[in-house]
């Protein structure tokens, strides 16, 4: 092929479409004779809708108002609730990108494997699905679910055993991601109590929405990690439980199908959010055996082990250089406990890929030592 072609026919006549198509006068159309009419009517701004969604929410259903109770007051915004609008900076946020590049379960995992990425859209989704049922403020839920897990370094939870000894508190990735990680972005504080406390070895969330991501991010997580490993031949579907079996099937979209069926009417029936206890004894079945054959697997643990190695010589590294980071933050006495937490911060904040090609470069990492599945060029792995 000529490089020196030039332009092909398809380029060209994608950029005729730059300017769009004339609509009428002083109008343009994205298509050409796409001009739909949606009839006369009345535009719903945030007031309206605010009024639409008092009346049509379940009682105990989260109202958005205004701008929203957030640490630093904010002029609303004419269009969007104050939920939305934090869905939308979530999910155009660096820490939800960051997300991509993320362990999940599989560290390096492949084309087809969940980052945490596409388990926050798991999350999500159903989320989504149990509150739209319930009538419960379906914005809030998104927001929440999309932004539950911004707060986990690279590495899965291995991350949270290797900052732990860094910090007076302790690392939760639930907590550091509502107050650290998305506090730039002026969040709601119902949006950031249902991320802090999403887990569920933390306070129960003041929302009842906050309550259905809790139980959509284990119903998400217990579903889609079996997946993944009966596709890295890990288990087989035979060796699923036989109360997951009869209760919701072998099947992701089967088991999503059952719990979020028990949720809601349970939920409905008992006017709090709760699961039955038959379908919850398979929850719990269905996590316990991800526990023991695919979280705590002997490699999964060798893993573990090498993630927390490394991800502490790097906070080592920036706690005692931080000028080495590339956020920019002057700290004024390297190996203070600013320099410390700081440190911490930038390293949770790294992408799987990132930290180990930061302790490539910066620390002179062996190759050997890098958690298993790190791509590197032939002349480092000879190195």
């Amino acid at each position: 092929m000529d490089d020196d072609a030039g332009p092909t026919e398809r380029a060209l006549a994608w950029a005729a479409t730059m300017g769009g198509h004339r609509g009428g006068i002083g109008l343009r159309v994205a298509h050409e004779g796409g001009a739909r009419s949606i009839g006369a009517l009345v535009t719903l701004g945030r007031k309206e809708r605010e009024t639409q969604e008092d009346r049509d929410l379940a009682p105990g259903a989260t109202r958005a108002s205004g701008a929203g109770d957030r640490a630093r007051p904010e002029e609303p915004d004419e269009v969007r609730t104050c939920f939305e609008r934090d869905r939308d900076r979530i999910l155009h946020s660096t820490a939800f990108r960051r997300l991509a590049g993320k362990t999940q379960v599989f560290v390096f995992p492949a084309d087809h494997q969940r980052t945490r990425l596409t388990h926050a859209l798991e999350v999500a989704q159903v989320a989504t699905s149990v509150a739209r049922a319930l009538r419960l403020n379906v914005a809030l839920v998104e927001a929440i679910a999309l932004g539950h897990d911004c707060g986990h370094g690279p590495g899965g939870h291995a991350s949270e055993d290797a900052f732990e000894p860094y910090l007076a508190g302790g690392y939760d990735h639930a907590v550091w991601g509502a107050d650290v990680v998305l506090a730039p972005l002026n969040l709601t504080a119902e949006v950031l109590d249902g991320i802090r406390n999403h887990s569920w070895s933390r306070p129960a969330p003041s929302t009842a929405e906050g309550e259905v991501v809790s139980w959509a991010d284990r119903i998400a997580y217990c579903a889609h990690d079996l997946e993944d490993a009966v596709a890295a031949g890990l288990v087989t579907p035979a060796d699923i439980p036989d109360i997951v079996r009869a209760h919701c099937g072998e099947t992701r979209s089967s088991q999503l199908r059952a719990f979020i069926a028990d949720l809601v009417s349970t939920s409905t029936e008992a006017e709090l959010v709760a699961m039955g206890d038959d379908m919850a004894g398979a929850l719990v079945a269905l996590r316990t055996f991800n526990y023991t054959r695919v979280y705590t697997r002997p490699e999964a643990n060798a893993q573990g082990a090498s993630v927390v190695r490394l991800l502490r010589a790097l906070v080592d590294h920036f706690a005692g250089n931080p000028d080495d980071a590339t956020d920019a933050r002057r700290v004024r006495e390297p190996g203070s406990e600013d320099a410390v937490r700081r440190a911490v911060a930038y390293v949770a904040g790294m992408t799987d890929r990132y930290a180990c090609e930061t302790a490539l470069r910066l620390l002179g990492w062996p190759v050997s030592a890098l958690p298993r599945g790190f791509d590197v060029p032939g002349e480092a792995r000879r190195a």
